[in-house]
């Protein structure tokens, strides 16, 4: 633990990390405020749900590359703090002004804006990282903040919907708004990094370069940046790998368990818990061994140790239903979940120049959504004809095959290009 705490230790990523374990356990209120704000307009409404869901999805699309551009012209931290303020003020426009609206066509704007102001948020915090904390340290800093997340998965999920339930929806929006105050506050007090001394031509020069690229043209560049950095664009490829697998599972997840566990919502949230309790220790012990493994040999074991692990899962409730048992192997999912996370962000840092990371990470986060949408989809579709089950165990197989053709490809492919160029020298 000395390694995180030296981290740690470094005030202004303590800043940023705390702000964000705040923010989002104040997200998942936010998200339980909605659903139960759904429940009591529109009880049983799965369409309503959807279209909360889809307004919550669709910025990531539409306004995430626009986000990657201006984060990589503004300032990261003005960029994070400013976006919480904002946040915080659109929350609150749902209790103090549409709580008690008959219809729910004037929320959809909000919700909208409300995640559209998080693009730019996101890359932000995943691009400043490198400005915070010497590159010796990237590994321990992404696993603490990948931890973040974790922290707030295994807090958040158990607490929330008890909370919501508790105080009420209305009271959930006005705790969630806070939780944005509280991170911008936080993130306020960073200390500016990464401060460049230029000249007054250089910055001349860099304002009129400013003004004759398009948003549209940078949004080229950074597409044509991730398709021709290699490191990059096996990078991408893995993301969506694993958020295809995630879409795949997510639906079938839901009625797998809710058939084997006879449970409707109760086994559900927590063994989401257990889920986000693995991603917090395998990212804790990953962070702190990571640095002796390859990024890419950690990816590819992994994918093949989460494919076998979620074909055990499948296997095993299925024949002897029971919570432990259930609880256990979640734990252990998200356990060998957790290095794929930290390697692909630890690996943006390291092949990516400063000016682009922004576009880099929004890019990554549309091909991830765009993954887990488009197969979420298919999965529901298939679950028609085919069992929760038989779609788990293809799922686990599909990953661990191609985690274990990618490792051994790692493995083979540059001795036989070594080979290739001794013959050719010969």
């Amino acid at each position: 633990m000395s390694k995180y705490a030296r981290v740690l230790k470094n005030r202004n990523f303590l800043l940023l990390w705390l702000g964000q374990i705040i923010s989002q356990l104040g997200d998942w209120l936010g998200k339980m405020a909605l659903i139960a704000l759904v429940h009591e307009r529109a009880p049983g409404s799965t369409l309503q749900l959807f279209w909360i869901i889809f307004f919550t999805i669709i910025p990531v699309f539409f306004i995430g590359p626009v986000a990657g551009v201006y984060v990589d012209r503004w300032d990261r931290r003005k960029t994070m703090y400013v976006c919480d303020f904002i946040q915080a003020a659109l929350v609150l426009v749902i209790p103090l002004f549409l709580f008690y609206s008959k219809s729910f066509i004037p929320l959809y704007p909000v919700i909208f804006l409300i995640f559209s102001v998080g693009r730019f948020f996101v890359p932000a915090k995943y691009s400043i990282i490198p400005e915070l904390v010497d590159k010796k340290d990237l590994v321990m800093a992404n696993s603490l903040a990948n931890v973040t997340g974790m922290i707030a998965a295994v807090l958040g999920l158990g607490i929330s919907g008890l909370l919501v339930e508790w105080v009420g929806a209305r009271s959930g929006f006005y705790i969630d708004s806070l939780s944005f105050l509280v991170s911008g506050v936080l993130i306020f007090c960073i200390t500016s990094a990464a401060k460049r001394r230029v000249g007054f031509t250089t910055v001349g020069r860099q304002i009129v370069d400013m003004i004759k690229k398009s948003v549209i043209q940078e949004i080229r560049e950074g597409v044509l940046y991730v398709v021709r950095n290699r490191d990059i664009r096996l990078t991408a490829g893995i993301v969506f790998i694993l958020s295809s697998a995630l879409g795949a599972v997510y639906v079938v997840w839901i009625v797998f368990i809710q058939n084997t566990l006879d449970s409707v919502t109760r086994d559900l949230g927590l063994l989401g818990m257990c889920l986000g309790l693995g991603l917090f220790l395998g990212s804790l012990l990953y962070g702190k061994f990571g640095q002796k493994v390859s990024q890419y040999r950690a990816i590819f074991i992994s994918l093949v140790a989460s494919g076998i692990t979620l074909m055990i899962f499948a296997v095993t409730v299925r024949h002897y239903p029971g919570f432990q048992t259930a609880a256990g192997l979640a734990v252990m999912l998200g356990f060998v979940i957790a290095p794929i996370v930290i390697s692909c962000n630890t690996i943006v840092h390291h092949s990516s120049d400063g000016g682009m990371m922004g576009k880099v990470f929004s890019s990554l986060e549309a091909i991830m959504h765009f993954g887990f949408l488009i197969f979420m989809f298919i999965s529901g579709a298939l679950a028609d004809k085919y069992t929760p089950y038989a779609i788990l165990v293809v799922s686990g197989a599909v990953v661990a095959v191609t985690g274990l053709i990618s490792l051994v490809c790692h493995y083979t492919l540059p001795g036989l290009n070594g080979m290739l160029k001794g013959t050719r020298k010969a």
